[in-house]
């Protein structure tokens, strides 16, 4: 692509893109820790990371490292092969999420195929009798825009165009009662969001993933956490699931895993890893090399570096640097480490993004009423500092 300008490649976006999504405001060119610069030399603070992605932010040494070494060696072999880094990734995978020596890890691509996967997983947890046919969902709730995890996504306006969709998904309130009503022994599993990012960062009632653990035990049926966006040591634990002291049948994880490098996983736990048999789920891409080495390079820094203890003492001086402001519109704030919903009293989020911008922050409005913030795990003081300042001049532009 030869050399243009913000005022050049709006045009060509609208032309040559897919319109599934509206033109960006930006074009960027390149990173570096916590910030970005666009095609014009802009320098923005980065508080959205990716959607929670870059973990270690931009060009990260180790991560720029891992990917040219293993690139220079095997980028691709397909699923016919194994390689060092799938294996080695699996096994951290095991471990950090508690799953341990009976747990077993599928690779894809995306937060999406990890879902779809799970969806799968779900449907083989039928019982002797096949009476297990019923998935349970939460209103409200997003695991992605493919067709078997749009069905368990429980935002009708995202559903409409695309029905029929897989059935059997059935979606309830998000509260105790809720769930103890709707889930009997005909429920094959319940999946769960512990943190609703795309809903505006809302949180579980107290006491819900504890809940569902006992009830999802007593009748059968797996417990299926979407850990996509809150996994990886985003919220101040490896995955949210910890804060609760559960384990489930099974976790979904992505975004952070790779630092920008596409990769998704399905991870099962005791018996639900015994399900999937030969030929009955795979992926071309799905744990190469390249993405597998990616991963390997993340999730040891953020273990070396205590990113995840990071992200707790930063999530909390974070939240209090917002709560600072007593601005009219800033209602109440949620979320946990890194992850962060801002609730706005009024509907003018997408205004309070776009005036962040122009003050030279991301941030994003997944509604009209909540502010998400999702920095990358290494935020520090200067970082927080530069969030303060230009955050309280975006507030004051309104």
């Amino acid at each position: 692509m030869t050399e243009v300008t913000q005022g050049q490649w709006k045009g060509r976006f609208g032309s040559a893109m897919m319109r599934t999504l509206a033109t960006p405001q930006l074009m960027l060119e390149r990173g570096e820790g916590c910030r970005v610069w666009d095609v014009d030399g802009n320098e923005y603070l980065d508080f959205l990371a990716g959607i929670a992605v870059n973990s270690l932010g931009h060009a990260h040494p180790a991560l720029v490292e891992a990917v040219s070494r293993q690139v220079g060696t095997l980028a691709h072999v397909s699923n016919y092969f194994s390689t060092r880094p799938q294996l080695e990734l699996a096994e951290r995978l095991r471990q950090i999420t508690g799953a341990g020596e009976q747990g077993r890890v599928l690779f894809g691509n995306s937060g999406a195929e990890a879902n779809e996967a799970a969806f799968k997983l779900a449907r083989l947890n039928r019982g002797r009798s096949g009476r297990r046919t019923r998935v349970l969902a939460l209103h409200n709730a997003f695991h992605g825009r493919t067709m078997g995890s749009l069905a368990l996504t429980g935002k009708p306006p995202m559903r409409e165009a695309f029905e029929p969709l897989p059935g059997g998904v059935e979606h309830i309130d998000s509260t105790i009662e809720a769930l103890e009503a709707a889930i009997d022994d005909r429920v094959a599993a319940l999946f769960v969001e512990p943190i609703k990012g795309e809903a505006g960062v809302l949180e579980l009632p107290d006491g819900f993933l504890q809940r569902a653990r006992e009830l999802t035990e007593q009748h059968g049926a797996l417990l299926i956490l979407d850990e996509i966006q809150t996994g990886v040591g985003r919220t101040g634990r490896w995955f949210a699931y910890q804060h609760a002291g559960i384990l489930p049948d099974a976790v979904t994880v992505a975004k952070g895993i790779a630092g920008g490098v596409p990769i998704g996983a399905l991870v099962t736990f005791g018996r639900a890893s015994e399900l999937f048999t030969q030929g009955q789920h795979g992926s071309t891409f799905g744990g190469n090399p390249l993405a597998t080495a990616a991963g390997n390079a993340v999730l040891a820094e953020i273990e070396g570096a205590d990113l995840v203890g990071n992200a707790a003492r930063r999530g909390e001086e974070l939240r209090a640097i917002i709560r600072s402001f007593d601005h009219p519109l800033i209602g109440d704030v949620r979320g946990a480490g890194l992850l962060i919903g801002i609730g706005l009293t009024d509907g003018e989020a997408h205004r309070l993004s776009a005036a962040a911008l122009a003050q030279g922050l991301i941030i994003n409005a997944p509604n009209e009423s909540s502010i998400r913030l999702a920095p990358p795990l290494i935020v520090g003081d200067a970082e927080l500092a530069e969030f303060r300042e230009k955050f309280g001049r975006a507030l004051a532009a309104l």
